[in-house]
């Protein structure tokens, strides 16, 4: 009896010793976790270095040793910093090295990280587990308004990626304006974006110089297409469904037209193509400095046959290929400095010079489309600044471009010029229903005599 009594004490006390041991570890760990004592959601780490204890546990966590998913997958939007890589932003949310790699690599199949902009927001994804772990499942992001990007583990061999295309309403607006000093200033008192009067300048570069024939009081009219998501979001341009442009008094329309076999151009009013062989201007934006015929030679200093036309432009300005044809020559050639000439049929060349640097592809042999970018404006070879010296060859010979006879395209007949201008008659309804409305971009009221300054000496 007494020995059975004798051990009591002993007992009671390893009791007390060992709930006293427990508890406050018990509590420390719960206010650790939960302050206030409330259990947290979802696990949501601050952003801090990722040590060593913390990569073993996602490790393990990666590996299923804390058994499966307990809640909502925590989503973590971070932004991509200056010299930052994908790498670098997934390892700042503490993503194990494998798996970042892993996830990059499936992300190449349909997104090049390297055109991940600087302020690029990416929404990392964990899934929690047991024990207050998580698993780095994925990331995603829209890399622009039509589109988004997203990764996702796949079981547990590896991560697969998928891109998806956001669904955009193609809404109508009308700009017009009235030309005082250059095309590009008008478009821009109009709001049109610049995109579309590239597309503009491009599709009237057949027929117009637009440093000689635009004047004073010359008119534009516009319809194009304005993209817009959903939500709201404007997601960029569309097509450019309709142009008009008045010189001296004189209207110049082209219309956007698909025919049944799918090839899409733009024709006058009468169903002809705008397309001819070859480019007025084989350049955005440019100013003629030097016309084709004898000229006081800036470098040589004697009157000597200019063989070409000079387009004056800023250093690196895109240079076109005037019509489809086959690069004969892409080298450096003494006084022409870099120097391309492209043969369009077995009687008619043109030749760039002055080039600061060819584009990508361009070598002797390659085959270029009309409008392809062959190489930008530079200073080099026997050039007293930047500019483009174009010429075309007839036979073999400069001839001066502005006198070249150049054939039209396409003339639509029968069937498909009358669904033509039941196109044409549509788009010009289009067109006066989306200038009555708020869509409408006006330039300003035309200005005083003194502040036109338009003349063939200036840009236009």
């Amino acid at each position: 009896m007494r020995s059975r009594l004798s051990r009591l004490p002993t007992l009671a006390l390893l009791a007390i010793i060992t709930a006293g041991a427990l508890t406050p570890a018990t509590v420390v760990a719960r206010n650790a976790d939960a302050p206030n004592g409330r259990a947290p959601h979802a696990y949501k780490p601050a952003v801090k270095p990722n040590t060593g204890a913390e990569s073993a546990a996602e490790a393990k966590d990666d590996a299923g040793d804390d058994g499966p998913a307990t809640g909502p997958v925590d989503r973590r939007t971070l932004s991509i910093g200056r010299g930052d890589t994908l790498m670098d932003l997934l390892a700042t949310a503490n993503v194990p090295t494998n798996d970042a790699h892993d996830a990059v690599a499936a992300l190449r199949e349909v997104y090049n990280p390297r055109r991940l902009q600087v302020g690029q927001h990416v929404t990392v994804l964990f899934e929690p587990r047991r024990g207050g772990a998580r698993k780095f499942v994925g990331f995603e992001f829209a890399p622009d308004p039509l589109r988004s990007v997203s990764i996702a583990r796949k079981d547990d061999a590896g991560f697969t990626s998928s891109q998806t295309e956001k669904p955009v309403t193609r809404k109508p607006v009308a700009a017009q304006g009235v030309i005082r000093s250059s095309l590009f200033e008008a478009g821009a008192q109009a709001g049109v974006p610049i995109s579309v009067m590239m597309a503009f300048i491009q599709n009237f570069s057949y027929d117009v110089d637009f440093q000689r024939d635009l004047q004073p009081g010359d008119r534009f009219e516009i319809l194009y297409e304005k993209l817009v998501t959903a939500e709201g979001t404007q997601a960029g341009e569309g097509e450019l469904l309709y142009a008009s442009l008045t010189l001296s008094g004189d209207d110049m329309p082209i219309y956007r037209f698909k025919t049944r076999d799918g090839r899409i151009d733009y024709y006058n009013g009468d169903g002809e193509s705008i397309r001819r062989a070859l480019l007025r201007t084989p350049i955005d934006g440019a100013r003629i400095t030097s016309g084709f015929g004898m000229r006081h030679h800036p470098i040589l200093g004697f009157s000597k046959m200019h063989k070409g036309v000079d387009f004056g432009a800023p250093n690196g300005t895109p240079i076109y290929a005037a019509g489809r044809g086959t690069i004969e020559i892409a080298e450096r050639s003494s006084s022409y400095g870099n120097y391309v000439r492209i043969r369009h049929n077995t009687e008619i060349s043109t030749a760039y010079a002055h080039m600061s640097r060819f584009a990508k592809s361009i070598s002797r042999g390659a085959r270029v489309d009309q409008g392809d970018i062959i190489g930008y404006v530079g200073t080099t070879g026997r050039s007293t600044g930047p500019h483009l010296h174009y010429e075309v060859l007839k036979a073999g010979h400069q001839v001066n471009p502005r006198s070249v006879d150049l054939p039209t395209g396409e003339k639509l007949e029968g069937r498909e010029l009358q669904a033509f201008q039941q196109a044409r008659r549509s788009i010009e309804k289009m067109f006066e229903d989306s200038r009555s409305g708020m869509q409408l971009a006006r330039t300003p009221a035309p200005a005083s005599a003194e502040e036109k300054g338009c003349n063939k000496a200036s840009s236009c």
